[in-house]
Formats: C-alpha cells, structure tokens, sequence
C-alpha cells in the first residue's frame, strides 16, 4: 500500500475513534504534501474544507505557532471546542512541545541551520514525521515536536554540527522568532499561478508550469495542477526546491497592460 493510502487510511481510523469514542486524537507531524492528501479526502467526501468536520468529528490543523509549514490534524471530542484547544494547548504543550536549543558558549558557536537541527534530531533516531518546524535565528533555535519525545530530546541532544548545545522545553507560546519576509513587486501579464511563480523565482512562464503539473506547487497546503489556476490575497505558495512567498494582491496597471503582483517571499 502506498503512502497516500496508508495515510487515508489512518486518518479515517483516527477521525472515527474520536466520533465514536469522544476523545481527542491526532496525527502524527504531516508535510504540505500530506497535507494536500486530506483536502482531497475532503472534497472526494463533497465536504468544504472550511467545515472542520470529518466523519462527523471536528478537527483542527495545528503546528505549534500561527504559521507553521508543518502542521498535525487534531480531532476534537465533543467537550472541547476549537476555542478552548486553540487557547490552552500553546501554553501547556500537551501534544505538541517546543524545544529551545542554544549554544552552550555562544562565542565559539557554528553558525547553524535548518539542516543542521534536522539532521542531529534524524541521527538521534527521531523519525521525521515526530518533527514539526524548525525555527532558527543566527544558532538559537526553536523545534517543535510531538510532545513524546520531548524529553528524550531534551535529555540526549548534546551537540549541533560541531557545537555544543543545551536543550530545554518550552511553551510553545514563549517561541520568539517569527518568519521573515521580503516583499517584492514586479510586472505580470495575468493573475495567473504560473505567470506569479515565474516572476517570484526569476523562472521562465514554461519552468512554472512544468512545476506545477509535476504537482510541486501547492497553495494553501494543496496541491495545484492547472497553470491558470488564479490566486487571492493571503494565499500561501510553496514551490519545491524553490521556496515559499504569500500572495499580497494586484496593484497597478503599467502602459503596456500588464498588472502588478505583489508578494512576501519567505527569507
């Protein structure tokens, strides 16, 4: 059984136990492309993704902070509302710990990334899917992860790459670095998804399409095959191996006719 089947299938059984059961339960850490397999699942059901209901129990997508990439689905038993989770799991962590990991001499300290968190959490056996975002700023960084693991995290990771490193666990509410963004604006022939795309990342119009019917174009979590699909401000865009930018609107039209996007592309 491929991924997407087995992954249909484990959150039909979890969104039926908690209707069923009356108690709350959740995925594991899912990527935007997993993501995109559940808003299938929704509209193959006839159902609007902007009900929160699926098999008759409420769900929430939730991350850790208010714009994380990688999110798990949590489904609602009947006495806790999407309110009450939203209000109280950031600051207790109960299914979803944060993690502050800091240098212990920052004067001797690697300049670290992304990668460099990742891949000491992987080597320490953690599976990918029990990791959410990584947050990082100069060689501090924030990683959240199912609440689980935290511990062990917490206890065992000891060095970063080549530096030294202590670990604690923190409410998710106290995380301190926020995304940074660029804001752009530059000339577009139409509001199309591929004429967007192909501006942002300085791409031609046919590199953009080919990226979106090989499905590496998502917005809003969702996969997107047509190139003249159109976008709305707000909307969130991840291209693979690319990067990611949110769409601000159109703005003025130049003598020739064409429109200008306006964009915040993730630093």
């Amino acid at each position: 059984m491929d991924h997407d089947n087995l992954l249909e299938g484990r959150i039909n059984d979890l969104s039926e136990r908690a209707y069923s059961n009356d108690y709350l339960t959740y995925t594991h850490f899912l990527s935007e492309g997993d993501l995109a397999v559940f808003h299938s699942m929704l509209i193959n059901s006839g159902i609007s993704r902007h009900s929160n209901v699926y098999n008759g129990s409420r769900y929430i997508i939730y991350g850790g902070h208010p714009d994380s990439d990688r999110n798990i689905i949590c489904f609602l038993p009947g006495y806790i509302t999407e309110e009450d989770f939203l209000s109280s799991e950031p600051l207790t962590g109960d299914i979803i710990k944060c993690l502050h990991i800091v240098p212990l001499n920052q004067k001797f300290a690697d300049t670290l990334s992304h990668r460099d968190f990742l891949g000491a959490l992987m080597n320490m056996g953690i599976e990918r899917d029990q990791i959410g975002d990584i947050l990082v700023k100069e060689s501090d960084a924030f990683v959240f992860v199912l609440s689980e693991i935290a511990g062990i995290i917490a206890r065992e990771l000891s060095k970063v790459r080549h530096t030294s490193v202590k670990c604690d666990i923190v409410s998710p509410s106290l995380c301190t670095i926020e995304p940074k963004f660029t804001e752009i604006s530059g000339s577009v022939a139409s509001e199309r998804l591929d004429a967007i795309v192909s501006m942002v990342f300085h791409i031609s119009r046919g590199k953009a399409q080919d990226l979106i019917r090989a499905e590496s174009v998502f917005v809003n979590g969702r996969t997107v095959t047509s190139v003249s699909s159109g976008l709305n401000p707000n909307d969130k865009i991840s291209v693979r191996g690319y990067g990611k930018f949110i769409f601000d609107g159109m703005g003025n039209v130049t003598k020739k006719g064409r429109i200008y996007a306006n964009v915040k592309v993730y630093s």
